[in-house]
């Protein structure tokens, strides 16, 4: 069974199968600092975008998450500061602890394990989504802060994470919340904008209202994440990407559900996540 901690492995040095996945997406040990030192000169002489940090830390997210290709690497990291800029209602002055009953709503959760692969998973139960007392751009805050806290993960860095979009319960006064400028949004969330990479999203429990969410998204997926999107009509399919040892009962799997909030707790207890963030605009 898959460690289960409500923490983040904010460990460095990699663990030696991670290791092996970084090499094969064209992180090298040998020419690592130089890479980076080239990634960090190509930004001095480049002025789409000016990023608050150059330090080796930084920079390696938005390496890892484009295969260490830095002309693209640099093209995701302005997305992300042109996406911080016209969304700076989810960064600043937002208070991350103060989310924590969206936790709890079990709206929106990030497992306490990863999925064979290293992933972490990203499962979003639109069902639970009450409008009139939550906001849609609460739920885009939230999402954000997890977001960003996954990539501060070396492990996640890598390997990215997978997104579960349960859809037992939506109806028709929730999809009028979604409109295409959100739609577009949750995209760049999830495979434009931020440093951290989309490996999978999954659809499940698809009812009537699918069609009509569907048809939101597909005018904003490139072909590249249209392959990584799977529809799932039972668990079974599921379990063909992501094993049952690694998904809550709710799906089929093993797992006891989780606790979300735990997350939150962690995040007031640890000060160096809290000054990651805070350099993002965020209070604590």
């Amino acid at each position: 069974m898959a460690f289960t901690q409500y923490k983040l492995n904010l460990e460095s040095q990699l663990p030696e199968e991670f290791k092996r996945i970084a090499a094969e997406r064209g992180e090298c040990e040998e020419t690592k600092t130089q890479n980076i030192e080239e990634f960090r000169q190509y930004i001095s002489e480049h002025s789409d975008c000016k990023p608050h940090r150059i330090d080796d830390e930084y920079l390696i997210k938005f390496l890892r998450a484009r295969f260490w290709k830095i002309s693209s690497s640099y093209r995701l990291m302005c997305n992300y500061y042109k996406f911080r800029e016209q969304n700076l209602s989810y960064y600043e002055r937002v208070r991350p602890l103060d989310y924590k009953y969206i936790a709890e709503s079990d709206i929106i959760s990030v497992t306490p394990y990863r999925d064979q692969q290293g992933h972490r998973i990203l499962i979003y139960r639109f069902g639970n989504w009450k409008p009139d007392e939550i906001s849609i751009d609460v739920l885009f805050r939230v999402s954000v802060i997890l977001l960003e806290l996954g990539s501060l993960e070396p492990i996640s860095q890598v390997v990215g994470g997978v997104g579960i979009y349960d859809l037992q319960n939506l109806t028709l006064n929730q999809i009028v919340h979604l409109s295409p400028s959100y739609a577009q949004k949750i995209i760049a969330l999830l495979v434009t904008s931020m440093p951290i990479s989309t490996s999978a999203l999954h659809i499940v429990n698809p009812n009537w209202a699918f069609k009509a969410v569907f048809k939101l998204f597909t005018p904003f997926l490139n072909a590249a994440m249209r392959e990584r999107l799977f529809v799932h009509s039972d668990m079974e399919s599921l379990h063909d990407h992501i094993s049952p040892e690694h998904l809550p009962k709710r799906y089929g799997g093993l797992r006891e559900e989780h606790s979300p909030s735990r997350w939150f707790d962690n995040m007031r207890d640890n000060e160096h996540v809290q000054d990651e963030l805070k350099q993002l605009g965020y209070v604590f």
